[in-house]
């Protein structure tokens, strides 16, 4: 599988990753329920594929714990980020979720993660939103530090959008980006440029545009896009629309991996395939891009 270089942190991480949300198990939200052997079944999937930079979030219901119960043995084949500044209260039939960025949340999220992934450090710990401000008051970029001394986490980054994004770049503190992008939502494009400029890696997601057309659960904003851009006339025999989506993302210069998060294992092959074949050709690329800033403008 394609390799990029993940910015200054050195990482060697496969272009398609893999994003865990999906195994958060029951009573948290959305309609997929995915049973703990499937899931267990699915992550070595992930890895048996080659996919080498799993992403992950403590308020992600199960997806934690069911990381470090089903490939906890495999630790040293896969780069593992996860996020912090998360609050999340599970009652009886939902997870409760709130971001609150002090050092309280922080130090407990990484213990817990810690705990939970069965492993003794993290390659990348991820701020799950916030602004430049906050984290400065916080002190939160200096406990960012004191993890890294102690070798609990080895690389610090963030997951953002705008209008935060510009801010938290100009800080230059962080060892890596993840933020949106697909061509059916661009409006990233050019920060992610930004930030690689600055030396950090960039991890996209919503590289796939959750699916697609096509996909199990509908998204009409991004529909609309596609059938407004046209893009059904120009898509190649043979070729899924989701491919033609996660083809797009990788066609950036700077997408160093883009976390695609399925648990269904007919979608994964179907997205190694599309990853292994690379960036879109120039002229197709360069056609969505037209189709869609006509749209977006």
């Amino acid at each position: 599988m394609n390799r990029r270089t993940l910015g200054r942190t050195g990482l060697e991480v496969t272009q398609l990753g893999y994003g865990s949300m999906g195994l958060r198990g029951p009573r948290t939200w959305g309609v997929r329920v995915v049973s703990d052997e499937d899931a267990g079944r699915f992550l070595n999937a992930v890895l048996d594929a080659g996919i080498n930079f799993i992403d992950t979030a403590p308020d992600y219901g199960l997806a934690e714990e069911r990381i470090g119960r089903h490939i906890g043995h495999r630790r040293h084949e896969y780069f593992l980020a996860t996020k912090c500044g998360c609050v999340y209260t599970q009652l009886e039939d939902r997870l409760e979720l709130d971001h609150v960025f002090n050092a309280e949340v922080i130090r407990q999220n990484l213990k817990t993660s810690l705990e939970r992934m069965r492993t003794d450090h993290v390659d990348l710990l991820q701020f799950h939103g916030g602004d430049a401000e906050t984290l400065q008051r916080e002190g939160l970029l200096d406990l960012m530090q004191e993890f890294r001394e102690q070798g609990r986490v080895r690389f610090i980054g963030i997951s953002s959008k705008l209008p935060h994004l510009p801010a938290l770049i100009d800080l230059d503190v962080f060892d890596a980006f993840q933020m949106p992008y697909s061509c059916l939502a661009p409006e990233h494009h050019d920060l992610i440029t930004r930030a690689a400029e600055t030396g950090a890696g960039v991890i996209i997601r919503g590289g796939i545009a959750h699916g697609g057309p096509d996909a199990e659960i509908q998204r009409p904003a991004l529909n609309d896009v596609w059938q407004q851009a046209g893009l059904e006339e120009i898509l190649p025999d043979g070729m899924s629309k989701a491919e033609l989506i996660l083809r797009y993302t990788l066609s950036h210069p700077h997408c160093h991996t883009t976390i695609v998060g399925t648990c269904n294992p007919d979608h994964l092959a179907e997205n190694v395939a599309a990853a292994e074949r690379g960036p879109l050709p120039v002229e197709l690329y360069e056609t969505v891009r037209r189709r869609v800033a006509a749209v977006l403008t």
